[in-house]
């Protein structure tokens, strides 16, 4: 009986450290099952997450007048956002394109300004309203499309099938503030 009461007074005791490790477990959890539904491999997912640092990293050490995101989906990058100049916009996709494990780079970056963060939530309201669109649409699963906004033209990356892809643009070219959809897909075999 003495135990058990030890136990209980133990386990309250830790109750207030552990409730910060809740949301760890849960993300954790939830990183385990988009990874389980995956198409690329744990070591890919993860390889396409150090890319997208890395072209940060680069972007903002040599490039302080870019606005630059980077999209790294199977080691393929998406460059969106904005360069100051044409020459910049080069230099930045020379750059992705010797880091390692990346495989190649679509470069949609427009010679323009930065945008401004009223554009940018917009872009944000757009892939959300995508997002939620695709869920629960019967064609395709939502885990192995990618989207991405900017400037209100959608990009969509992903392993998917043809017939997974066309129904993945068709979701998103009739989500409203979508002016235009990009596919930026690599094709798998029919699923």
């Amino acid at each position: 009986m003495t135990r058990k009461i030890l136990g209980l007074i133990v386990l309250a005791s830790a109750i207030p450290v552990l409730q910060g490790c809740f949301p760890l477990a849960v993300t954790g959890v939830g990183a385990a099952a988009v990874m389980a539904n995956d198409r690329r491999t744990t070591g890919t997912y993860l390889e396409d997450e150090t890319i997208e640092w890395k072209v940060i990293g680069r972007v903002r050490e040599r490039f302080s007048g870019a606005h630059v995101n980077a999209t790294s989906f199977n080691r393929r990058v998406l460059l969106t956002g904005e360069a100051p100049a044409e020459e910049a916009k080069q230099q930045i996709e020379e750059a992705v394109r010797t880091i390692d494990n990346v495989r190649d780079v679509t470069n949609e970056l427009q010679v323009a300004g930065a945008s401004s963060i009223a554009s940018r939530g917009n872009d944000v309201l757009i892939s959300s309203n995508v997002k939620a669109r695709m869920v629960n649409n019967g064609k395709f699963s939502p885990l192995h499309v990618k989207v991405v906004t900017e400037a209100g033209v959608v990009y969509l990356m992903g392993l998917v099938s043809p017939q997974e892809g066309d129904a993945a643009v068709e979701v998103a070219r009739t989500t409203s503030g979508v002016s235009r959809v990009v596919k930026v897909f690599e094709y798998v075999g029919n699923k």
